[in-house]
């Protein structure tokens, strides 16, 4: 990437987008990390903030952005159901409202965009594994459809603004992807499994657990986004990046046990509406359109991730909420002189 580069990162200071702003930084890029911190903490870009290149600036993408850049990775939107579910017309708002103000904006300056999209515009598929020229099976008034029709809805403007104004666009169909910086309590599996062994409650499998999904390590996945962004013109997508292993939900469990040594047990819930059975990416157009395919297994991905969830429940400030909202007591504060 060229130096003097200028990179728009819209949610940059959530999980994946606060990892993608610093594999930007080691590219040479100028970054901007555009955040409104609802599922994004300053605290996943406090390391980046002494980098000469990179500015942060609270906004959110409902509302339009003036900045000048060359290119816009558009990631701004909660991803787990815990968050777009707490407010799902401000999840449609971002999806849709969003990508307008973002491909307005890349209109304006003749940027390249890519669209953070999800294999949630596949709904409940009935085929198998996922393909990008499959329409998908998705429920359209259910709890979950802010987001997968958001979703999908952004990449009908996507493809509109280029038949209608030919911008460079691409769009990146994204699965599972895990790691450190996830959000302790945004109800995904592997979030959920980890701090639940670490702090000994049980493990809650929705569901048999039969149900599978793949689950990518968040270094593969940005080295995804950064390569189809470095594409030609030509390359639009849609393009599946993901996980091509499967692995149920149980298995997950059972391994999340044995790398903490936990004394967990696993207890099973209702399985939510809408969740779909199977999620497994066919990644063929990736291996042939950008040369990508993820390295790290889940056993060294899982473990890396345990260790950061260990550090964080080690935090004396952090440590003590994600107890209470896990159902651990927070530590009692020390006895007053006299007392005890």
């Amino acid at each position: 990437m060229h130096l003097e580069t200028r990179v728009l990162v819209t949610g940059g200071a959530g999980f994946l987008g606060s990892h993608l702003c610093w594999e930007l930084l080691q590219s040479g890029a100028t970054v901007l990390c555009l955040d409104n911190f609802f599922t994004g903490t300053r605290r996943n870009v406090k390391d980046l903030l002494d980098y000469r290149r990179f500015e942060l600036l609270r906004h959110d993408v409902t509302f339009p952005i003036y900045v000048e850049v060359d290119q816009i990775f558009n990631l701004a939107c909660p991803a787990s159901p815990v968050h777009y579910q707490h407010d799902p017309v401000q999840t449609t708002k971002t999806s849709v409202h969003g990508a307008i103000n973002v491909l307005g904006l890349a209109k304006r300056l003749r940027a390249k965009i890519l669209q953070a999209s999800t294999s949630e515009v596949y709904g409940d598929p009935a085929v198998h594994p996922q393909v990008e020229g499959y329409w998908g099976n998705v429920n359209p008034i259910g709890p979950r459809s802010c987001y997968d029709e958001g979703k999908r809805c952004a990449e009908t403007l996507f493809f509109d603004y280029r038949r209608q104004h030919n911008l460079r666009i691409k769009v990146a169909r994204i699965f599972n992807t895990y790691g450190p910086r996830m959000h302790p309590n945004d109800g995904r599996v592997v979030s959920n499994f980890i701090v639940q062994a670490l702090l000994g409650r049980d493990i809650t499998v929705f569901g048999d657990g039969a149900q599978t999904r793949s689950f990518c390590y968040v270094d593969d996945m940005v080295g995804g986004l950064m390569r189809l962004m470095a594409t030609g013109d030509d390359v639009t997508g849609p393009i599946n990046l993901g996980n091509p292993q499967e692995f149920t939900i149980l298995d997950l469990a059972k391994a999340v046990i044995e790398f903490t040594g936990s004394r967990s047990r696993i207890v099973h819930r209702p399985l939510p509406q809408d969740d779909p059975r199977q999620r497994c990416p066919d990644i063929t157009l990736a291996q042939q359109v950008l040369g990508w395919e993820p390295k790290t297994d889940l056993t060294e991905g899982i473990k890396r991730t345990i260790s950061y969830f260990d550090g964080l429940l080690g935090d004396k400030e952090i440590g003590p909420l994600i107890k209470q909202q896990f159902g651990a007591p927070a530590p009692s504060p020390p006895p007053l002189a006299g007392e005890g």
